[in-house]
Order: C-alpha cells, then structure tokens, then sequence
C-alpha cells in the first residue's frame, strides 16, 4: 500500500466514520419508501447492502492505514 498522508487519511475516516453512515441510513429510508411505493422491497434492498458493503470496505482501509501509520511511529 502507497504511503498514506495525514490528510487523506483524515478523509477516508471521515467519509468512513460519518459520510457513509448518513448515506446508508438515507438508503435505508429510500428503501422502505421504494417497497411501499412499488410493492417489491428486493430491489431497493440491492441500494442499502451496497452502501452497507462501501462502508464497510472504508472503514477497512482505515484500520489498514492506521495500522501502517502506527507502525511507522505515527507524527513522531
């Protein structure tokens, strides 16, 4: 993995932390909308597990890069 600085990192853990979070609560509100509104709750599901699944793979890369930057003796 490419050495990460401070200010990416800082970004992916927000977006992983707060961003995608709102993003799939409001995906989940689309979600039970779209089941009531159409009838068929399987498709918007697909909407939700795939921002589930991002997240997920965010909060990931965070905890790899934090690793990394700890090891690596963090600011010191």
């Amino acid at each position: 993995m490419n050495k990460m600085n401070n200010k990416t990192y800082d970004t992916l853990k927000n977006i992983a932390l707060f961003g995608a979070p709102i993003i799939a609560f409001l995906g989940s509100l689309v979600t039970i909308w779209a089941a009531i509104v159409t009838q068929n709750p399987l498709v918007p599901a697909a909407i939700t597990a795939t921002l589930e699944a991002i997240d997920s793979l965010l909060g990931a890369i965070v905890i790899v890069a934090k690793k990394i930057y700890d090891e690596k003796g963090g600011d010191k």
